[in-house]
């Protein structure tokens, strides 16, 4: 199995390691140190070495971070963690904080009076640390570029990732490595910038055609790279990594030299040289200053053209989620069947659904470790069952499983949530509430220039309406075949970054009732040119990508207006003809009686 259930951290652990970073804070004069949940390519799914902050504290989150003081241990987290990481961390050693309604330079002043506070500049951006010494401006505290404090105190800490890179192959890529540099690097001359610094391993593997191994679940290569304005690329990343054909097909306009090499290349460039201020590490534009080469500050140029697929890109996506809807429905039917019999865990359930996408063959991995909350745990957003969590599937209860897979010619994820037998009361109308809020979503026009912020309202309506909420963003950008949380677009209260034709995101809205049940439903969607209606303004849409049923027992037909049991209904007939006929005997029976018309 790709997935594994054991504990990784437990929260007694957390203390005697906090003691040992605060005796190096005091040997080194320091009033603190900052530890983010962050690698040096700012990624959100991290290699084991990069694990600081749940090693430091217990806490599994893929976001985060935790200032450490002499007398007092902030670990924030946001909405999705707020539960998670009670049962995580020593509680009388590490105080939980709400970020981002508190942020870290506020918490830092009204904690401190006086000091110095520790931070690796590879684990932060520029942004970052700008925005906390302007918080901390007119106090007493100021912030200082470090080596790694944790580091030095974790004794067996992994070493570097040594994944193999391979091909990501052109028909699926839909354009060439050679026409994407052509067209950065022409970008790059028109702005009079001599070259660009690449820090994140999507950015790298979409820009060369590649992918790698070095990170668990995503298939990214870690790397830096420096593209010049001539279109050729300077690739920093370990030799072993490569084989003849990956060097090959990387061709003579890419020079592969060893990491250790990055820093030292980005002394001897010629500026102006663009950097992502949001995005690369603190490290790269100081070393640029420190050797007087003119920084630009610029957004990484593959961001943007990654995020909008191309047309190759979504129908190679759309065959993804043919395959993994067909696997899904497989393992609904089986679970169906099996829960009521009594005896499922949490575990079988992961094991069971991993083995549908095994038996398509063409399973590469799973796209992050499936979520599976059964009763209570369903209420924990970002649950990971563990062997001693492991919790029985239980009638009367509702079952949530967030799960995902990487196919080379797609990169899926989904939500679904499940009665088992009987309905537990008031949560057929949350179910409901929630549902609309994917329906709002999957129906909307919207004018051109819009961001994720001004949907995001859409899939909370029906749930406003009856005094509840969901503490997370509605939708997040998704890879082709590559990282399954993408940037810069997003279904969010926060993102400004305008929706673009080709763009895919997530639409999850949720509602969790703490000790109760969990709630979320998420299909994937892409943004495609809404045809012509009315006066033929510009506008966009969604095209919904993944085909599964919802839980037809789960819904209050009553709450739903005549424009949503329309939409429903034709979903679920959807579904039917394009899932259908890929499905066993007894799979394909199933799905007839799930998709019936309500």
């Amino acid at each position: 199995m790709f997935q594994t259930f054991d504990a990784t951290s437990v929260p007694s652990q957390g203390p005697a390691r906090l003691a040992a970073l605060r005796k190096v804070l005091t040997r080194e004069g320091l009033a603190g140190f900052i530890i983010p949940r962050a690698d040096v390519h700012q990624g959100e799914y991290v290699a084991a070495r990069d694990e600081r902050l749940q090693w430091l504290t217990g806490f599994t989150g893929s976001a985060g971070f935790c200032i450490v003081l002499i007398d007092m241990t902030g670990v924030f987290i946001d909405g999705r963690y707020r539960t998670q990481v009670k049962g995580q961390v020593d509680l009388a050693h590490f105080t939980p904080v709400a970020w981002p309604e508190l942020k870290p330079g506020p918490w830092i002043a009204g904690n401190l009076a006086e000091g110095v506070i520790g931070f690796d500049p590879w684990l932060h951006t520029a942004s970052e640390i700008e925005a906390i010494e302007a918080s901390l401006e007119k106090t007493g505290v100021t912030l200082l570029s470090t080596t790694n404090l944790v580091d030095t105190i974790w004794p067996d800490q992994p070493g570097a990732p040594v994944g193999k890179a391979f091909v990501h192959p052109d028909s699926l890529a839909g354009r060439t490595s050679a026409e994407k540099r052509g067209e950065l690097a022409a970008l790059l001359a028109s702005a009079g910038q001599k070259a660009c610094v690449i820090t994140l391993p999507d950015s790298l593997c979409w820009l060369l055609n590649i992918r790698g191994a070095d990170v668990p679940r995503n298939p990214v290569l870690h790397g830096f790279a420096i593209l010049h304005d001539d279109a050729r690329v300077t690739l920093f990343a370990e030799a072993a990594k490569f084989d003849a054909a990956t060097l090959a097909h990387l061709g003579p306009q890419v020079t592969l030299r060893p990491t250790a090499a990055f820093e030292p290349a980005l002394r001897i460039l010629q500026g102006p040289v663009r950097v992502d201020k949001a995005t690369a590490p603190l490290a790269v534009s100081a070393g640029l200053a420190d050797a007087e080469i003119a920084c630009d500050w610029g957004d990484d140029p593959c961001r943007l053209p990654k995020a909008c697929k191309n047309e190759a890109e979504i129908a190679a996506t759309r065959s993804a989620h043919l395959r993994d809807g067909a696997a899904m429905c497989e393992f609904l039917c089986w679970l169906d069947a099996e829960a009521l019999q009594g005896g499922l865990t949490e575990i079988d359930v992961v094991r069971a659904l991993e083995g549908y996408r095994r038996a398509t063959n063409q399973l590469h991995d799973i796209s992050f470790d499936t979520i599976c909350g059964a009763g209570p745990h369903g209420a924990i957003m970002h649950y990971r069952v563990t062997d001693q969590s492991n919790r029985a599937v239980r009638p009367g209860e509702l079952l949530l499983v967030d799960s995902g897979a990487q196919y080379v010619d797609g990169t899926t994820d989904i939500t679904r949530t499940m009665a088992i037998g009987p309905v537990p009361a008031g949560a057929a109308e949350a179910y409901t509430r929630v549902l609309q809020g994917v329906i709002a979503i999957s129906r909307v026009r919207w004018p051109r220039g819009l961001s994720g912020r001004d949907l995001d309202p859409l899939a909370r309506y029906s749930l406003w309406l009856a005094g509840l909420d969901f503490d997370h963003g509605t939708g997040h950008g998704v890879g082709a075949f590559l990282s399954v949380h993408e940037g810069p677009q997003r279904l969010s209260r926060i993102s400004e970054v305008p929706l673009l034709p080709g763009m895919i995101l997530s639409n999850e809205p949720g509602y969790y009732r703490e000790g109760a049940f969990g709630i979320r439903l998420e299909n994937l969607v892409v943004v495609q040119t809404a045809p012509d209606l009315g006066d033929n303004r510009a506008q966009f849409t969604f095209e919904t990508l993944t085909f599964v049923p919802f839980d037809r027992r789960l819904i209050d037909t009553s709450l739903l207006s005549p424009g949503e049991k329309a939409w429903l209904n034709g979903y679920h007939a959807e579904v039917r003809a394009r899932i259908g006929s890929h499905l066993s005997t007894a799979a394909a029976n199933w799905l007839a009686q799930a998709t019936a018309p309500l």
